[in-house]
């Protein structure tokens, strides 16, 4: 069987009734090495998010990549145009923390169950990375992974308010064994300046943390579906400083 092939994927309830779900994806033949949230773009459980679940996955983690878009559109997968960017700017904008942190305990509480021995981490890009920190500010996490994620301590959209993520670091060192930040310095959603005050906030809090800068790459760099915006060198290094990440901080370490 191809590695590709070997793992399962389907859609799964996180609570029990008309709640959320998220598209879970589990190693086949082994058990887990952790487990690990995925938060994706605007644009919703796209392709592109579903293959990194399966990328996690053939790397031995369980994957979970839930729909927070569920209130207003169940299984939202929004095109890269202008429609797409619409749409999702919308639904973006209709997210509230209080419900996103609810859908996250659940979705933690799912991921505790598939991470055999393991950890429990979350990753998240560009709005997924908002949440990612956001999470971190009310649930514990082993790692928490955040690429080009936006709003984080100026704010700016609903989902900051009233106190951007950031902004209570002090939390977040309280319920974060290890935070990623990974970032291009020509980002449109975040100016580099606040970049370096979110840095400033983790260190002042004694959030252990480390801040990954890539110059001359601009946001969503990661997305390989979109050519005008991806960037395959900081891809590649993020995505391989992500899997050492998990394999120090989340997976099933010898006995």
């Amino acid at each position: 069987m191809a590695v590709e092939d070997a793992m399962t994927r389907q859609w799964i309830p996180l609570t029990e009734g008309e709640g959320p779900e998220a598209y879970l994806v589990l190693p086949e033949g082994r058990e887990p090495a952790g487990a690990v949230i995925v938060g994706g773009e605007m644009f919703g459980v796209t392709a592109h998010v579903r293959d990194i679940c399966e990328r996690l996955a053939a790397a031995g983690y369980a994957a979970l990549a839930p729909d927070f878009y569920w209130r207003k559109a169940r299984r939202a997968e929004l095109s890269y145009d202008d429609a797409g960017r619409t749409e999702g700017r919308q639904l973006m904008t209709a997210l509230r923390s209080e419900e996103v942190l609810s859908d996250l305990a659940a979705a933690r509480e799912t991921a505790r169950k598939h991470a055999g021995s393991g950890g429990t981490a979350i990753i998240g890009f560009s709005l997924g990375g908002h949440i990612a920190v956001l999470g971190a500010t009310g649930l514990s996490f082993d790692l928490v992974v955040s690429y080009y994620g936006g709003w984080l301590l100026d704010g700016g959209i609903p989902l900051a308010e009233p106190v951007a993520p950031a902004a209570r670091s002090e939390a977040i060192a309280a319920n974060t064994g290890f935070l990623l930040g990974f970032f291009g310095a020509d980002d449109f959603v975040m100016s580099l300046d606040e970049w370096h005050r979110v840095g400033e906030r983790l260190r002042d809090a004694g959030v252990a943390h480390e801040q990954v800068t890539y110059n001359g790459v601009g946001h969503g760099f990661f997305c390989d579906e979109r050519p005008e915006t991806y960037d395959k060198a900081a891809a590649e290094d993020a995505w391989q400083r992500t899997l050492d990440a998990l394999a120090r901080h989340v997976a099933v370490r010898p006995r």
